[in-house]
Order: structure tokens, then sequence, then C-alpha cells
């Protein structure tokens, strides 16, 4: 018996399913990926003994870097003026000066930065006013 088999069929591969497995898991990783903050200030703040106090939700919070730059609840400010930075701690208080104000330098932070922010507090009427440090390390 002779087969002769002039119609070959030809072999296609059909790979619209493995696209679609592949674009399932790009969207996958994409969702599940945890991607770190770059715009995180970060500051060594002095150390200090004491009573660690516990800080209430609605705060303002003034952040020195080591430079002298300010942060109000981590959003930069433009520039270091003394009324830039009462604006946005006005902004950021909405007018109620009767929450606490969380000045966080860093240690190597100038101190007129630090005086500068204790100044527009004060200007602005807040008397709450928190400085934040940290607990030296047991030697």
């Amino acid at each position: 018996m002779q087969l002769n088999n002039k119609h070959k069929k030809e072999l296609i591969v059909n790979i619209t399913p493995l696209i679609d497995v592949v674009f399932l898991l790009l969207i996958f990783f994409m969702v599940s990926t945890s991607f770190t903050r770059e715009t995180q200030i970060e500051l060594e703040l002095p150390k200090a003994t004491g009573d660690q106090l516990e800080v209430a939700n609605n705060v303002v919070e003034v952040s020195i870097d080591a430079e002298g730059n300010f942060y109000v609840n981590k959003k930069p400010l433009i520039n270091s003026q003394l009324t830039t930075l009462r604006r946005a701690i006005l902004k950021q208080s909405e007018g109620d000066t009767s929450i606490p104000l969380i000045i966080s330098a860093d240690a190597k932070a100038p101190y007129q930065a630090v005086v500068t922010a204790m100044d527009a507090a004060g200007q602005e009427g807040f008397s709450n006013l928190k400085m934040a440090t940290r607990r030296p390390a047991d030697d």
C-alpha cells in the first residue's frame, strides 16, 4: 500500500493564548509590585531622653533637613523665607491654631532654620509646639 501525502497540512502554532497569559502576568506584576517612595525626607533627629508623647492625627509637622530646607506635612516649600513658611503652616492648619505643631529638624540642620520655624509658628498663634527627637541608643 502506497501512501502518498501530497497535501501535507502546514503546522501552525497559535500563540494568541500565550500572549493573553503574558499580558495577564504583566498586569498582575504591575499591580502587586510595591514601589518605594523616593520623596520621603530623611532626617536624623537629635537625641533626647524623656517621656515619649503620642501624636494626634491632625497635626502640622514642619520638617527641616540638614541643608535648612523646609517641608510642611512632607511637602517641600519653594523657598526658606519666613512668609512662605507662615502661609504653608496656616494653609495646612486651615486656620486652627489650637492643633499641635511639631518641628522635626535634622540634627545637623542650621539653628537659624529651627528658630525661623518657631518664629513662624509663634507669629501664626500656635501655642502647642513640640520638638521631635529620638531616644539615644543604649550603649
